[in-house]
């Protein structure tokens, strides 16, 4: 698949089967969250905004699967749009939610997070951001509801789910910000520790979050050589289009991209 531009990314849900091997991308309001196929089971990897939850049903359906086959919900961090079904997928599935210890207190109070500068005055420099930020607000971006009891994970090691994912930690935009990285499909889920959307400035192209969201910028720029080293061929973000030019492009491309 090729990387799509805002416009085409805002035409509504999109499921895009097997961007990686087994591996298929959820995008709804500028969100990404991805179906990690395992035989007969599924790992699904962040859980976007609140009204993504039908959008999620319908997805699963799509792929012949189930919500009793959903074995895990996997975090990359626990900011408000990354956490939007979370919750509900708890409570009415029975699914654990796994993340890093540092992100627990995000993910119970999802609209308390460091940031380096005010979200405020964004919207006033970069207007590009405005349709991102809009589709985002629609979809559920202020009615976040916290998360409890996470099942945390440890930096470089395997997680015991579907698809049987490394752990790279990879801290800046949160403190306890982790990729996933699937060696045996080559690829790198790097959440928002790289992404090829700003959801704050509108901006295209391989770069770290601005400082609007990214609570240590050059922490968040230093934590690129942690997703280089997997060497993965393919880059599945947070936000934005597939990256399939390889990670050390990509992270070659964010470190000249520089905080915005």
């Amino acid at each position: 698949m090729t990387q799509r531009t805002r416009t085409e990314e805002n035409k509504g849900p999109q499921l895009t089967r097997n961007v990686a091997p087994g591996i298929h991308r959820l995008a709804h309001a500028f969100v990404n969250c991805y179906l990690v196929e395992e035989g007969d089971d599924v790992t699904i990897v962040d859980a976007a905004l609140p009204a993504t939850w039908p959008v999620l049903l319908r997805a699963l359906e799509a792929i012949g699967k189930r919500p009793a086959q959903v074995a895990a919900l996997v975090l990359t961090h626990a900011h408000f749009d990354h956490l939007g079904f979370a919750r509900r997928i708890q409570t009415e599935w029975n699914v654990p939610v796994w993340g890093h210890a540092s992100e627990a207190y995000i993910a119970r109070h999802p609209y308390r997070y460091a940031h380096e500068a005010p979200r405020s005055l964004y919207p006033l420099r970069h207007p590009k951001g405005i349709p991102v930020l809009g589709a985002m607000t629609a979809a559920g971006a202020w009615r976040v509801p916290g998360v409890e009891d996470l099942n945390y994970f440890a930096p470089g090691t395997v997680l015991d789910v579907p698809g049987r994912p490394s752990v790279v930690f990879s801290p800046g935009h949160t403190f306890g910000h982790c990729a996933l990285h699937f060696p045996q499909r080559d690829a790198l889920l790097s959440g928002d520790a790289l992404v090829t959307l700003d959801p704050y400035t509108g901006g295209s192209g391989a770069q770290i979050v601005s400082k609007a969201a990214t609570a240590d910028s050059m922490q968040a720029l230093a934590s690129l050589d942690s997703l280089e080293a997997t060497g993965a061929s393919i880059v599945l973000p947070g936000h934005g289009g597939v990256w399939r030019q390889g990670i050390a492009s990509a992270t070659r491309q964010a470190r000249a991209a520089g905080v915005s």
